[in-house]
């Protein structure tokens, strides 16, 4: 066993360097993503849709994304899992400060602290849990040789903790998709169980990918590839759950949700797979908590307070704009038959069924007729 608990150097150091490559590519995210979304709404009302591909902007958001997030590779090569993933709400933190200063708005002290008062609170606790974790956090290092990861793999608490994820896994996609379990708990399950797969594997490449640079070759062991696929097919499959579950619920309440998942599952599997709790004390894993916990208080108010987007209303109301027809317009419907499986003026939302329009008087009489003929008399009562 010495060659598996002997690795550890505890080098104060390392866990220094991954804590700020990780804080730089959060930052540099929210950045990006920022100067992406600049590109996107420069290019509204423009003909073509992707007007944005030819853009400077855009391309440089994409070019700072990808520095960010090989910064964030790298950084899971020097500081532990129980670290880097609970960095993560210094994104969220970032994206609100830029939101804030892009808007602009002028507000009194009274308004201002009503709309951003939450998020100021939920700012303040992630830099006070930030500094928690970061100073309190696993100092165990492991210099990550393919041999130490196989020793680990085949391990009986890592062989059972993949079981249990597993079968759970397998028990959430069946409700998911036979039962239509479509709730928001139940896909960010699923997410945070692929995300636990996602840092395990990219820890693993990325250490050997170090070691590699620093002249230990491990490219060419078979595990780095089994690693390597594993990371990418978990990626992907947690976008697609993400994708979906975008398409159900509100991105803020999944922002702040998905990061408690996903960092709760990311510790777990850091402590199981990399023993990283392994000689801390209690009172370091005790802090440690108490500044996730700030962090996931945080990343909830400031989530929680962003601006939510008007739900689209499947109708358009009478003389709502200039230009849309009207029940009063000669010869015209509500609205156009458009023969979708959702159309606007439809009484029902049924796919195969016509859509119901609503009748139109094609001669009304003007309303100065109306009143001219109206009987001045009284109307002839029914006799007993």
């Amino acid at each position: 066993m010495m060659p598996l608990y002997g690795a550890y150097g505890g080098s104060y150091t390392d866990n220094l360097i991954g804590t700020l490559l990780s804080i730089f590519g959060n930052v540099l995210v929210s950045i990006s993503l920022s100067i992406q979304k600049y590109s996107h709404v420069k290019s509204v009302g423009a003909k073509d849709v992707r007007v944005f591909y030819h853009t400077k902007t855009y391309w440089s958001g994409f070019v700072l994304i990808c520095l960010a997030e090989g910064a964030n590779f790298v950084s899971y090569a020097f500081a532990p899992l129980a670290l880097i993933t609970t960095l993560n709400a210094v994104s969220v933190l970032t994206s609100s400060i830029l939101g804030l200063i892009f808007l602009r708005e002028k507000l009194k002290p009274k308004d201002f602290a009503k709309r951003y008062g939450l998020s100021f609170l939920g700012s303040i606790l992630i830099i006070g849990g930030t500094f928690l974790f970061v100073v309190f956090g696993p100092n165990s290092h492991e210099k990550l040789k393919a041999e130490n990861i196989v020793t680990h793999l085949v391990g009986w608490p890592v062989l059972l903790y993949l079981l249990l994820e597993i079968i759970t896994f397998c028990l959430l996609l069946y409700f998911y998709k036979r039962r239509n379990a479509n709730y928001l708990v139940v896909i960010l399950m699923l997410v945070a169980l692929l995300n636990s797969v996602t840092v395990i594997t990219v820890k693993a490449a990325s250490g050997m990918l170090v070691l590699s640079i620093e002249g230990s070759m491990q490219l060419d062991y078979p595990i780095f590839s089994v690693m390597f696929v594993c990371m990418v097919a978990s990626v992907v499959f947690q976008a697609r759950f993400l994708s979906q579950a975008c398409n159900l619920y509100d991105s803020s309440l999944i922002a702040g949700v998905n990061y408690i998942f996903s960092t709760v599952s990311a510790v777990v599997a850091g402590a199981v797979f990399y023993l990283e709790f392994k000689n801390e004390d209690i009172l370091h894993i005790c802090m440690f908590l108490l500044g996730s916990a700030f962090c996931f208080l945080g990343v909830f108010l400031i989530s929680k307070n962003r601006k939510r987007t008007k739900t689209f209303e499947p109708y358009v109301t009478m003389d709502m704009v200039n230009g849309v027809p009207t029940i009063h317009d000669r010869g015209l419907f509500v609205q156009p038959d458009s023969n979708g499986s959702f159309s606007y003026g439809a009484l029902v939302n049924n796919d195969g069924v016509a859509p119901v329009t609503l009748p139109v008087d094609l001669e009304q009489p003007p309303v100065a007729s109306m009143r001219t003929q109206a009987p001045s008399g009284r109307p002839d009562l029914k006799e007993d």
